[in-house]
């Protein structure tokens, strides 16, 4: 975020993955983990369909890991923190888990944040109006939106345009907001995500300058392997061919003595 802003990138996107309890991906199992859990416990997760709970609890994991990271950001000042404040506000919906963190700095307003938590298409508007009062030099931040990375069929008609364009964005489409946030000056300046392939744990990260860079989890849950790197957003099937090509077997085979572990 830092060498970002640096670059003159003050409208910013970022997707990390969020800390959560272990026991928390049994799926069929009610489970609903306090947020004062042990940190000893915690793994990071992608903010998925395996999180139980649904998007409030997505927003109980994203509030203090936007905290932190906007601490962190500012820094301490004679070892004091900076003032920070959450506005639910727009939220108005009060259960759609967004949030509106700011950073005030007591140096210069210059370095003040505000950062939007896992916002939705409804509130563009406001992402609008709080760009406007930012100004050029504050810095903006959309942590996690509630959008995906990927394109459905109402995503790529809703960027076409026209009657049948504005048609699928009311429907859900989201283009016509995502054009909106470019050209507000919205970019991407870091990307963690990562799902299951080959029924193993892969990661993809990427900076504002530089490729997308591919790993796997080995076996034991204690590391991850570089598998390949790409100038463009791999997709499933990339990332695929990346495991095929590095000698990576499915995880059952690995598990069972069929191939080599990882």
């Amino acid at each position: 975020m830092r060498d970002a802003s640096d670059s003159g990138l003050n409208r910013q996107v970022l997707r990390v993955l969020l800390p959560r309890d272990p026991m928390n991906d049994r799926l069929g199992q009610q489970y609903e983990a306090d947020a004062d859990i042990g940190t000893s416990n915690l793994v990071l997760a992608p903010p998925d369909e395996t999180w139980q709970g649904g998007i409030m609890q997505l927003y109980r994991a994203a509030a203090p890991t936007c905290r932190e990271i906007l601490r962190l950001y500012s820094g301490d000042v004679g070892g004091v923190p900076p003032k920070m404040t959450e506005d639910r506000s727009v939220d108005q919906s009060g259960v759609d888990g967004v949030g509106l963190w700011m950073i005030e700095s007591s140096t210069s307003a210059a370095d003040d944040v505000m950062c939007f938590v896992q916002p939705t298409q409804e509130i563009v508007d406001s992402i609008e109006s709080v760009c406007d009062q930012a100004g050029d030099s504050r810095t903006v931040v959309l942590l996690n939106p509630q959008w995906r990375n990927v394109d459905d069929a109402l995503d790529v008609a809703s960027k076409s345009g026209g009657f049948l364009g504005g048609l699928a964005s009311f429907l859900g489409g989201k283009g016509q907001s995502l054009q909106r946030l470019e050209d507000a000056g919205f970019t991407a300046v870091y990307t963690l995500e990562g799902y299951v392939c080959r029924g193993g744990n892969v990661r993809m990260v990427k900076r504002h300058d530089t490729d997308w860079g591919i790993f796997a989890e080995n076996d034991a849950g204690t590391d991850y392997i570089a598998v390949g790197s790409s100038s463009n957003r791999p997709t499933y099937q990339d990332v695929d061919a990346m495991l095929e090509e590095k000698g990576i077997a499915l995880k059952y085979a690995r598990d069972i003595g069929l191939a080599p572990k990882l």
